[in-house]
Formats: C-alpha cells, sequence, structure tokens
C-alpha cells in the first residue's frame, strides 16, 4: 500500500557529497516515522537516520554532523543529505517507512565512497 522509491546514489570520491531521496506513494505527514538504513557488503542492516511527523530527527553517532535528514511534505519526499563522504559509508541505503503494522522498504540506492 506504500511505496518506497530511492533515487540519488552513485560513486563519488572521499570528502564528496551526495543527497539521497525516497519518494513516497502517500504523504509523509501520515507516517509517523521515517527512516534510512545501510547495508554494506558482509554486514548487517543498520539504522542511520530517522525523522517524525513532527520534525524531530535522530542520527547513528558514526554520521552525526555529516548526514542531515529532511522532508518535503508538499513532494512526499524525504531526504539524505550526505557530506564529508567516507569509503566506510560505502552500503546500499534504504529508505524505511512503518505504516499500519507493516514495515516499508524502498529497493535501495547504491553508495560507493572511492578512496
Amino acid at each position: 500500500q506504500v511505496q518506497l522509491v530511492e533515487s540519488g546514489g552513485g560513486l563519488v570520491q572521499a570528502g564528496g557529497s551526495l543527497r539521497l531521496s525516497c519518494a513516497t506513494s502517500i504523504s509523509i505527514l501520515t507516517i509517523n516515522a521515517m527512516g534510512w538504513y545501510r547495508q554494506a557488503p558482509g554486514k548487517q542492516r543498520e539504522f542511520v537516520a530517522r525523522i517524525t511527523s513532527s520534525g524531530s530527527t535522530n542520527y547513528v553517532d558514526s554520521v552525526k554532523g555529516r548526514f542531515t535528514i529532511s522532508r518535503d511534505s508538499a513532494k512526499n519526499t524525504v531526504y539524505l543529505q550526505m557530506n564529508s563522504l567516507k569509503p566506510e559509508d560505502t552500503a546500499v541505503y534504504y529508505c524505511n517507512a512503518p505504516w499500519r503494522l507493516t514495515e516499508y522498504w524502498g529497493q535501495g540506492t547504491q553508495v560507493t565512497v572511492s578512496s
């Protein structure tokens, strides 16, 4: 019932920036919280950032000061601005939205940071 489509991934050099987008099929204001997760090769999927319907944000310690999660309700889109990227940030990034007892996930977008 909820479609999530990530975009904006790509290949960048260390120190560069990318902005990921998560477009939703319903108003993001009806979703209590949306988050970004990532999964690197050989690693478990980990929480990266979250934004609530009230605008509160949380981040994993490793990205604090470098990543910013935001939203544009008019576009039903959540963003993840990633600055000062490090090779350790290389992963597939997934958008997540819990809605009506179901966890919805996007297809993922690849972020590769070269040394």
